[in-house]
């Protein structure tokens, strides 16, 4: 087995991403675990939030809800989330994540592989919801 540092990351240690919407905190990370394949970690959403539209240029985006009635648009097409409902999200597809339901809503997501380099891991097609909103970078240091 290989030395690690850390494998453990406890969701309150993790930096919120606000950027585009919600609270997204990425707990296992090349940054935060040395991971080498991909990252993960926790999203909330309030009622009536969302997650601005975007694609992965490199990655597969799995995401497993916890909590809450969301509904993920993969490429204009609307899909209903429930509790134990889990979602893929191929490469290159537009996708955007809104809660429809009237309490917080809660998941667990995890990207692969990784993208050559953490700023091209994300492109947004729809204008970010807090620009200057702190946007922690997942991969080696910042």
């Amino acid at each position: 087995m290989t030395t690690v540092d850390k494998v453990k990351v406890n969701v309150s240690e993790a930096v919120p991403n606000t950027r585009r919407g919600g609270d997204i905190r990425v707990t296992l990370s090349p940054k935060t675990v040395g991971s080498t394949s991909g990252f993960g970690g926790f999203l909330i959403l309030g009622a009536g939030e969302h997650v601005t539209e975007h694609y992965h240029p490199y990655s597969e985006e799995f995401l497993h809800v916890v909590a809450g009635e969301l509904e993920m648009t993969l490429d204009g097409v609307a899909v209903r989330l429930g509790p134990g409902d889990s979602l893929i999200v191929p490469i290159g597809t537009r996708h955007r994540l809104v809660n429809v339901g009237d309490v917080e809503a809660r998941g667990v997501f995890h990207l692969s592989p990784l993208a050559p380099r953490p700023e091209l891991g994300h492109v947004d097609t729809e204008q970010v919801r807090q620009p200057d909103a702190p946007n922690p970078a997942v991969g080696g240091a910042s």
